[in-house]
């Protein structure tokens, strides 16, 4: 009951047929974020693409200014000095053969997986389960590498990854309600900034057509998309 109290004098504050600056949208969001943990900022936008051709799939990484506040576990496909880096790195999951093992079992105990290029030969024979879950290492992500420390540093400082959906939305966390509404801000533009800059060649007309911003617990407040594209 509480909850519903909670989510209800929230939904109150939220205007379903307005659409918002990202700055009010931030500080929206952060002001309707009452749950007892630290909630997660997520941004979700419906791009005018399908993604069922190869020329209208939107993927790639972006560093956030300010992280997402998340921990992240990072799993390495590599072999021996390239594996002693990645866990100096501080890669929580490093292995070959035996992690290959793990995986194929169901064992999967990291967020990010990278892989040296010698790897992708076993790490191939894992896509159907990587895959789907978008842990597939992959060169244009920058996660098929020989600088291992690099992609682990990366990983771990806030880089993410976005993916359109078949539906063509892009789902992504932005960093944690106990952020700064400037940090947030920073972080929502760096991630919008790299959408567009990731626009597909076979996209035509617009591209950029709904935004919106949410907490894990929040209701979702819509995002002026007009002001993003460009």
């Amino acid at each position: 009951m509480a909850k519903n109290k909670r989510l209800n004098a929230a939904r109150a504050k939220v205007d379903n047929e307005r659409l918002y600056e990202v700055a009010e949208a931030v500080a929206l969001v952060k002001d309707n974020a009452k749950a007892k943990f630290d909630e997660t900022i997520e941004i979700a936008l419906s791009l005018g693409i399908d993604p069922r051709h190869a020329d209208q799939m939107v993927r790639g990484v972006v560093a956030l200014p300010h992280g997402t506040g998340k921990s992240v576990r990072i799993g390495v496909f590599a072999r021996g000095p390239k594996a002693d880096e990645a866990r100096a790195a501080g890669a929580e999951v490093v292995g070959a053969e035996d992690l290959a093992e793990q995986v194929q079992a169901g064992q999967i105990d990291f967020d990010r997986c990278i892989a040296t290029p010698d790897m992708m030969g076993l790490v191939g024979r894992l896509g159907k389960i990587l895959g789907p879950r978008g842990l597939m290492p992959n060169p244009r992500l920058g996660t098929v590498t020989m600088d291992v420390k690099g992609a682990v540093d990366a990983a771990k400082s806030g880089q993410v990854e976005y993916r359109a959906e078949k539906s063509g939305i892009v789902h992504a966390g932005v960093g944690k309600a106990s952020f700064t509404a400037d940090q947030l801000r920073d972080n929502v533009k760096a991630l919008i900034d790299a959408v567009q800059k990731a626009r597909p060649t076979g996209a035509k007309g617009t591209y950029m057509k709904k935004g919106s911003l949410s907490s894990t617990m929040g209701p979702g407040v819509r995002l002026d998309v007009s002001n993003l594209e460009g």
